[in-house]
Parts: C-alpha cells; sequence; structure tokens
C-alpha cells in the first residue's frame, strides 16, 4: 500500500481499540454519531490525493520507485521541493479553513525530519537511528494517520514528574524488559487521537537532570490498538446541528483525549530514545524536526487568517459597514497579520539551507516570529470579527427555523444590505461557529497555546536568537564616532560679541 483512500482509512479505524467517549467504550468510529463526522472529514483529505485536480500536488514518485506516496512524507533536497511541500500543506489547510490544527500531514513531515536526523537516535542506541528510519518508512508506505502525545497531567506543575504524589501519574518507564519496555502512566493532549492508526510519545517539555528523572527519558510509537493503551476523550464540541448550523464544527471537531498506559509494552524496534535525558531534552531542536513543524503549522495559520479576513469583510459588505474608516482600520489590521505570516513562511522557504541528512530546512527564525507572535494575532482577529458582527452574531435563527411555517418572516427581518436572509443567516452562522460557539473557544483557546506556554517560548527565542551582530553594530558605530572625533580639526574660536548699539564712543 503507497496512498489510501478514504475507505481504506475508516477500514482502518475499525482495528479495536480502547475509546472512551461519553463513559463508553467506542466499538465503531466511523459509524459513530459524533465521531464519524470528523472520521469522514479525514476520509475526505484521503480521497483528495486520488483526485485529478489534487493528485500531482498532494503526492509524488518515490525517487526510483512508481510508487506515490504523500508529499508531506518528502524529504525535500531542494528549495524547490520544500516550497512543493509546502504548497500541499496550504491546500489541505485552505480545504478545512486552517482549523484542523493536527490533520495527518503534521506527524507526517516531523517523522520524515526525525529520520532524516536519524544518527541523533543512534547516539544512545545504534538500534534507536535504525528504528527511526524503519518506523518512517513503515508510516509512508502505508499512509498512516498519526496523533501524538506531550505533556504531563496538570496535577502539581510546581514539581517535577518524578516529584508528583505518585510518580506513575506521569507516564514512565516501570520496567526494562528483553523484548521491550513497560509504560505506565498518563500523557496529554493527543489531538487526532480517536481518527489516528497510531500513537507517538515524544518529549516536548524541559526534563530536568535529577536522580529518578530518567524513566520519563523516552520517545517511542505504538499502534493504537496496542493492549493497555486507553483513550479518554474530552466531550464534543459539535452541538450537533447540521452543515448549516454549525459548518465548522460539524466537520471539525478534531477531538482531544487523555492517553493512558496500564503497563503497556513497547517493543523496542518501536523505541527511538530511552534513558538519555540530554538527547531527549535536545530532540526537536538538534535534529532541526522544530522548522520543519513550524513550517506546516505556521502555513495552516496563515491559512486560517486568510478564511478569517474572508468571513471579516464578507460581514462587512454584506451588511454595507464596510465604508467606514473605523470598519477599514479593523480589516486592514487583519489584512497586515495576513501578510506578515505570508513574508515571514516566503521567507523560510527560500533561505532553506541543507540540514541532517542533506535535507533542506526551513530558516527558523521567521518562523520563530509567528510561533512566538500568532497566540496573540489570532484573538485579536477573533476580537475584531466579534465587533464587525456584533449582535447580529447572537440572534441567529436555525436552519429549521428557516424551513418552518414561521420563515417568511425570517426571510423579510434577517435580510442584509447586499445579501438575502438565507445568505447573511449562513454567513453569520459561520462566523459564530468561529468567535462565539464552544468548538470556537476551542480553537482560540487551542492557539494561544499550541506552541506550549506563550512566555516560556518568548524566553526561549530571546535566549536563544543570535543577538552578537546587532550587539557588534553599536560597538562598531561607537569605534567609528571615538575615531572620527580623533581626526576631527579642532573647533575654530567663537567669534567676538558685536558692541550693543549706540555704545561706541561712549
Amino acid at each position: 500500500m503507497t496512498v489510501r483512500s478514504g475507505a481504506q482509512f475508516l477500514k482502518g479505524l475499525e482495528a479495536p481499540r480502547e475509546l472512551w467517549f461519553e463513559g463508553e467504550v467506542v466499538r465503531d468510529i466511523p459509524s459513530h454519531p459524533v465521531l464519524g463526522k470528523t472520521a469522514r472529514t479525514i476520509a475526505w483529505l484521503y480521497d483528495l490525493q486520488h483526485e485529478p485536480e489534487y493528485r500531482d500536488l498532494l503526492t509524488t514518485t518515490l525517487p526510483g520507485t512508481d510508487r506515490r506516496v504523500a508529499t508531506s512524507f518528502v524529504q525535500p533536497r531542494t528549495v524547490e521541493e520544500l516550497q512543493r511541500r509546502g504548497r500541499a500543506t496550504k491546500l489541505v489547510a485552505d480545504l478545512t479553513a486552517g482549523m484542523l490544527g493536527r490533520s495527518p500531514d503534521f506527524l507526517n513531515i516531523n517523522v520524515a525530519a526525525f529520520a532524516a536526523a536519524n544518527e541523533y537516535f543512534s547516539r544512545a542506541d545504534p538500534r534507536f537511528g535504525e528504528n527511526m528510519v524503519r518506523y518512517y518508512e513503515y508510516v509512508r508506505d502505508n499512509d498512516l494517520s498519526l496523533t501524538h502525545t506531550l505533556i504531563s497531567p496538570q496535577v502539581n506543575r510546581a514539581k517535577g514528574p518524578h516529584e508528583q504524589v505518585d510518580p506513575y501519574i506521569v507516564a514512565g518507564a516501570l520496567e526494562e524488559r528483553d523484548d521491550g519496555i513497560v509504560i505506565r502512566g498518563a500523557r496529554m493532549l493527543a489531538t487526532l487521537a480517536p481518527f489516528s492508526d497510531e500513537m507517538a510519545v515524544f518529549p516536548s517539555t524541559f526534563l530536568q537532570n535529577t536522580p529518578g528523572a530518567e524513566k520519563y527519558a523516552f520517545a517511542f510509537a505504538i499502534p493504537c490498538d496496542t493492549p493497555g493503551m486507553k483513550m479518554i476523550c474530552r466531550e464534543s464540541f459539535d452541538a450537533g446541528g447540521s452543515l448549516f448550523d454549525h459548518p465548522l464544527a460539524s466537520r471539525f471537531d478534531e477531538m482531544d483525549a487523555l492517553v493512558v498506559f496500564d503497563d503497556v509494552l513497547v517493543p523496542w524496534e518501536r523505541v527511538f530514545l530511552y534513558n538519555n535525558i540530554e538527547l531527549v531534552n535536545g530532540l526537536f531542536r538538534d535534529t532541526h524536526a522544530m522548522p520543519h513543524l513550524m513550517h506546516q503549522f505556521t502555513t495552516r495559520m496563515l491559512a486560517k487568517s486568510e478564511f478569517v479576513l474572508g468571513v471579516a469583510v464578507l460581514i462587512a459588505e454584506t451588511i454595507a459597514v464596510d465604508g467606514f474608516p473605523q470598519v477599514q482600520e479593523r480589516l486592514a489590521e487583519i489584512i497586515n497579520d495576513v501578510e506578515t505570516l505570508r513574508a515571514c513562511i516566503d521567507s523560510a522557504e527560500r533561505n532553506a539551507r541543507p540540514g541532517p541528512g542533506g535535507v533542506m530546512v526551513p530558516t527558523q527564525e521567521p518562523l520563530w516570529s509567528i510561533r512566538t507572535t500568532f497566540h496573540k494575532m489570532y484573538p485579536r482577529m477573533i476580537g475584531h470579527l466579534q465587533q464587525l458582527g456584533a449582535g447580529g452574531l447572537m440572534l441567529l435563527p436555525t436552519e429549521k427555523d428557516l424551513e418552518s411555517g414561521i420563515g417568511p418572516d425570517i426571510r423579510r427581518y434577517y435580510q442584509a444590505a447586499n445579501a438575502g436572509a438565507e445568505e447573511r443567516i449562513r454567513l453569520f452562522r459561520l462566523a459564530w461557529d468561529i468567535v462565539g460557539s464552544t468548538w470556537g473557544s476551542r480553537q482560540e483557546l487551542y492557539e494561544r497555546f499550541f506552541s506550549g506556554d506563550p512566555v516560556r517560548l518568548m524566553s526561549t527565542r530571546y535566549v536563544s536568537y543570535d543577538k552578537a551582530p546587532y550587539r557588534d553594530r553599536v560597538r562598531a558605530f561607537f569605534e567609528r564616532s571615538a575615531r572620527q572625533a580623533e581626526v576631527a580639526p579642532a573647533a575654530a574660536p567663537a567669534p567676538a560679541a558685536a558692541a550693543p548699539v549706540g555704545a561706541r564712543g561712549q
């Protein structure tokens, strides 16, 4: 198998797994009345790879073969290949309004970057580097959907994993065996968990190098139907309405889950790092995987921002407020954010340089600028959208209202300056899904913390940024000023003051 179809993806979700949703274990995800909606959305993305309109961008032929794989698995060797992968990411993000934060291409790009840097994993154990390459090829060749879980449960954040009231609240290695390691404890937040074939367990937060911390230092991936692994879903943010009433929530609630490892055996061939705190802490930085991931998610953020801009412009034009300067100012602010995102991504692609394995790595500085500002950009955009829609966002009829006996009144009183009532209601319900629904609130919270704690990110940004050229520039300025002062001619004596008028001869 190489490029999967939607039907093949849905068939893969039939594998038995312990997925808890609203107090019950879900046995059949594709046919579930709530989870099945997003499952079909992901299946649609897989089907796009086979459509003539998208096939040549979303898939590519493996060098030396006639087999096609998803473009997101490409390890780009040129700037042009990196840009092509970026266009494929942008297409998926555009078609989903940028609202799927964990579409399958995200982790496809991640494992491709790790495989290119396989020597990093070999520093812990030669087997681990080989494992990483084989795993990448396995996921690529079977076109699998992955989720990952990175964060420790929020029990006592003032203490490290081994200092918690129970050292196995946080997922840790319980036992080392000939056939693998046994993991006990929990991780969060596994986004897209119900719609994934594999669970990647990677480190994200810094692990203090203290006695007892080694058992939390690992990276591995296992199938979602692995015995002993449980996924506990949050409640759905899909309100259960029609596509008309909730056009985003009814299709794109990608779900988040807490993952519990109840003494789960991870075979050695699925282990990529183990018992090495230094390598765990440097994983995303030193493999150069982070710039690749930033390239994917900043491209999605651009698509999302463009979509919000489109909704904002349509609302302003529909109710004829687009001529007011204060409205134009709000729209211009969103435009500036969109163009800033676009410029940063373009710069990162054009200035890419070879990294591990000869793979082109996007230059990270412009992407870091997006990563450390989008958590403020997106809520600001949402605020503008709320101001533009104002009270019109709250008093919205449903599709059933339009089809009922009160429909004629609705069509009369809900019309807009430049749209009929149904068109206006459809647009405003879309805006409400973004700014006011439970699903929309999750989207805002998600973007605020997508990349981690914003304060720590800004700290990292400052500490890791190469500030020397700018310090040197200021010092050079002082040195030039001093040299210029040394060679400057002595100042001429000031002319004598003129005598006051009428004072001469007195």
